[in-house]
This record gives C-alpha cells, structure tokens and sequence, in this order.
C-alpha cells in the first residue's frame, strides 16, 4: 500500500572537491573536456549519474519508488534538485533551497 508520492530534494554546493570528482566519464557518460567542472557536475546530474554520486540520498522506505530529477535550479554557489516519482510542487516553508524558505520568511 502506497503512503504518498515519493518527493526529496538535494542540493549539490559547486566549487568544493565532490563537484571536482570525475562523474562525467563514468557509466559510458562522456562530457567534452573544455567544459567547466561546473557544466560536468550538471550534465553528470542530468544523465543519470546522481545516484551513484550519492547513493545514500536514494535510500527511501519504498524500495519500489522510483525518483526522477524534474528539475534543477542554478543559485551562485549550488545546484537545487527536486526529484521525484512524478512532477509536483515544492512546499516552500519545508524547502531546504534558501532561496526558497527565506522568502517564506519575509513573509511571516
């Protein structure tokens, strides 16, 4: 039985040796070399390669969800992904995007 749709969110912080890490060239993914390491952390998430960069943040109580990246936010400093079995929205006063929470903030 289904409790609810599987959703999570991570953020990937650029500019720290994870992001330097050669993804890119594993799994038979293949990133140009005169890309920044910037643009191969972000081709690296959208070909698949997040879960074997971080398979800790797959660990769910469902064994049988499947997450998707739906969509990845570019801030200064990092990359927010938000992921799940199927597009949804993103409650804002439970984000861990700053961006996201700290306008709730204002707001309150």
């Amino acid at each position: 039985m289904k409790n609810g749709i599987a959703q999570q969110e991570v953020l990937l912080v650029t500019g720290t040796g994870f992001a330097a890490r050669q993804y890119c060239e594993r799994g038979g993914v293949a990133s140009p070399s005169n890309l920044s390491i910037y643009e191969r952390l972000k081709d690296a998430c959208w070909n698949g390669m997040l879960k074997e960069m971080l398979p800790e943040a797959f660990i769910l109580n469902d064994p049988e969800a499947k997450l998707y990246l739906w969509q990845m936010r570019e801030a200064m400093h990092f990359f927010a992904l938000e992921m799940g079995e199927q597009p949804s929205q993103v409650d804002h006063y439970f984000s861990i995007d700053p961006y996201s929470f700290l306008e709730v903030e204002r707001h309150n």
